[in-house]
């Protein structure tokens, strides 16, 4: 009698080769889509945080304004007890950190004012990204003129707040 051949059960190595390769395929397809909404929500949560600092610096000028001017620092803005110009309990702990820059949500934010006594007659705002390219690929500014800007030639994280004058000038920041 003739041995049949018996034929095994399961995938050729070809076959599981091809499947992994359109795994690939798809991941090198979809994860650059997944980054760029990651960077393009990180970069809508900042300019919202800007807008939430600039509305607590408005709520502190109409508390405290006629002795304290804008508040001096974020952490003057946070929370605290009692709520008094030192902690005006205006933002969250995140935003409201003891030293600069405050890391919120793959953006890191900057205060600065032209004021260097009681009362503050200004300030800006600074949020960078954490990594550029990674979490975000703009800088924004705002001021005490309330006017949310990007920076126009932007190619690298900030170190530092930028100051008013160079925040309002639409040389260097556009409006949003």
């Amino acid at each position: 009698m003739a041995k049949m051949a018996h034929r095994q059960k399961g995938f050729s190595l070809i076959e599981l080769l091809i499947v992994v390769a359109i795994i690939l395929i798809i991941a090198a397809i979809a994860i650059p889509n997944l980054l760029r909404s990651r960077q393009g929500a990180n970069e809508a949560n900042a300019v919202s945080t800007l807008r939430t600092l600039a509305t607590s610096q408005s709520a502190y000028y109409a508390t405290f304004g006629e002795l304290q001017g804008y508040a001096p620092t974020m952490a003057a803005m946070g929370p605290g007890t009692p709520c008094d110009p030192t902690h005006a309990c205006l933002v969250d702990g995140a935003l409201a950190c003891a030293t600069q820059p405050c890391l919120h949500t793959g953006y890191n934010y900057f205060m600065s004012s032209t004021s260097t006594a009681v009362p503050y007659t200004d300030y800006v705002f600074t949020a960078t990204p954490l990594t550029w390219g990674a979490t975000g690929s703009k800088n924004f500014c705002t001021s005490d003129e309330a006017m949310l800007r990007y920076e126009l030639n932007g190619s690298a994280v900030l170190t530092a707040a930028v100051t008013r004058p160079q925040c309002t000038n639409f040389a260097l920041f556009s409006g949003l």
